[in-house]
């Protein structure tokens, strides 16, 4: 039997543009944050790096955007980036009146160096917790507003739509097994991305693209699904165990060695280790492949060590866990970090379903291009959610509300432990299929392997884990399917069949439910 609850604003999703946006709406009436475990569950509260914005006077917007479109690979869009680094300034300023405190030096705020920037503009908090203090700060703002209510433990498992409008959502708590009709005037996902798809991730192991896979079955359109941004230093040990090496390390001087003590990045990039992402990401990959290595070094036994244990204290305890002294040389590899593609949004985070927007690491709003600059992603949090929320105050709203004679979940046991076994064998696909490197063979074996589990899992009508499977094949499809049609190497999407960049396709890639894919020009200004 299914509760009913009725909201202004219904946001899904806990990570940073949740958390601003949720804030933002209650200003506006009744908000809803419904999240699938906890508050402190998501991508943007392991985000070490910061925040890329324009602070300083020898820094500006058109910089900002020069540097986000040579990332982007030819891919971005003009209007969204534009919009991005100049209300960006904005948003921090909304941040730090709020109370947020950022990390400051000598009184002004301290500013980081990260890949792809040609100027110091990305702000932190907390040495290399930037992500943690922001989703804290956030959280206890939320917590003290009683215009929001949050539901936690939530498994959205399908959008309430119809004749192309968005009345809601049907959730399931695992834990006490009940399931919700959430009725909203304004829907909002910001469920975060997919990278928790592969083997060797930087993510929560629930960052999945569930947002993708309800999206879509409602006829959301797709933009971009082939490109998944690999970080280049994810940490590397030998049972398995990774966490994020935080871009502000190199951008503090750290330096890139092979096994044979060859520093590679120089004769890479002009801004050698700073490259963008995903130059650095290939390159060390290709000395792994060339060296029959697992990893390399990010070396850093030339810096000053007092001073990188203190810009980077949870990086140098965490390291030190693993016996590693991080101001000597830290192993390191790739690993899936960020979902680059997404739900197709406009300026506002406006999909092509009424009253339903997405914005954040979910959305593909056209700032990313073909590969994110760097710290780029907590920013479109906060610009593209605060936009969401103004433009939804805006649509005037009909009340009627359809009837959902919508079926319940239930949560069988007995299914649980195939479904964590082919979530591991997925994972494994994932890497070694459609990874940093991918060709035809490869991916066509992997939709085969989709399909293969597609037919032989023991799914149950309406159950939870069988639910949470068919989702995550959803997702590996998309991916898969959008890979497989673009026939060139741009950012990251690296095909070894088609090595070079092809202007034919500088457009967008678009999937549809029901449609076949199609690729749209990008705008320009």
């Amino acid at each position: 039997m299914f509760t009913e609850k009725e909201y202004d604003f219904l946001i899904i999703g806990s990570g940073l543009a949740g958390l601003y946006a949720a804030n933002c709406a209650s200003d506006f009436g009744r908000v809803v944050l419904v999240t699938k475990t906890n508050l402190n569950v998501s991508n943007s509260y392991y985000a070490q790096g910061g925040i890329a914005a324009v602070t300083d006077s020898n820094d500006s917007p058109d910089l900002h955007l020069k540097d986000t479109f040579e990332a982007g690979r030819g891919l971005c869009d003009y209007p969204p980036v534009n919009i991005l680094v100049n209300e960006g300034p904005e948003r921090i300023k909304d941040l730090i009146d709020m109370g947020m405190q950022f990390d400051t030096l000598e009184g002004e705020l301290s500013r980081g160096l990260e890949g792809g920037h040609h100027r110091r503009r990305v702000l932190h908090a907390g040495g290399d917790s930037t992500g943690k203090e922001l989703v804290q700060f956030l959280t206890q703002k939320i917590r003290d507003n009683k215009n929001i209510e949050v539901l936690e433990n939530q498994m959205v498992y399908k959008l309430l739509c119809e004749n192309k409008q968005c009345f809601g959502v049907l959730t399931y708590n695992p834990c006490d097994h009940t399931n919700l009709k959430i009725k909203a005037k304004h829907t909002f996902l910001a469920m975060g991305g997919a990278s928790a798809i592969y083997q060797r991730t930087t993510n929560p192991d629930t960052t999945v693209g569930d947002g993708i896979a309800l999206a879509y079955a409602e006829g959301v359109e797709l933009a971009d699904m082939e490109f998944i941004q690999f970080h280049p230093s994810a940490f590397y040990s030998e049972d398995g165990n990774t966490f994020l090496i935080s871009e502000a390390v190199r951008g503090e001087g750290a330096q890139l060695f092979n096994k044979k003590g060859e520093r590679f990045m120089l004769n890479k990039h002009e801004l050698a280790e700073l490259a963008p992402r995903d130059v650095v990401a290939r390159s060390i990959f290709e000395q792994m492949q060339e060296n029959k290595d697992d990893f390399v070094y990010l070396r850093l036994d030339h810096l000053d060590s007092k001073k990188i244990k203190q810009r980077f204290p949870t990086l140098y305890k965490k390291c030190a866990e693993f016996g590693v002294d991080m101001c000597i040389q830290v192993p390191i590899a790739p690993a899936a970090h960020y979902m680059v593609g997404g739900i197709k949004t406009g300026l506002n985070g406006e999909t092509n379903i009424a009253n339903l927007y997405s914005f954040g690491e979910l959305a593909s709003s056209g700032v990313m291009g073909a590969n994110r600059l760097a710290s780029n992603s907590l920013l479109e949090c906060l610009v593209f959610g605060k936009r969401a929320i103004i433009h939804a105050t805006s649509q005037s709203i009909n009340n009627y509300c359809p009837e959902f004679n919508s079926k319940e979940l239930h949560l069988n046991p007995e299914i649980e432990p195939e479904f964590l076994n082919q979530v591991n064998l997925i994972a494994n696909a994932m890497n070694s299929q459609l990874g940093i490197v991918r060709c035809q063979a490869d991916i066509n074996n992997l939709i085969d392997n989709l399909e293969f589990i597609k037919q032989n899992f023991p799914f149950d009508t309406n159950e939870y884990y069988s639910t949470r499977m068919l989702n995550l094949i959803q997702v590996c499809e998309l991916m898969a399917q959008a890979a497989l049609q673009r026939e060139e190497s741009r950012g990251g999407h690296i095909r070894s069949d088609f090595e070079k960049e092809n202007k034919a396709y500088m457009a967008h890639s678009i999937q549809t439910k029901d449609k076949d894919l199609c690729f749209v020009p990008i705008e320009n200004k």
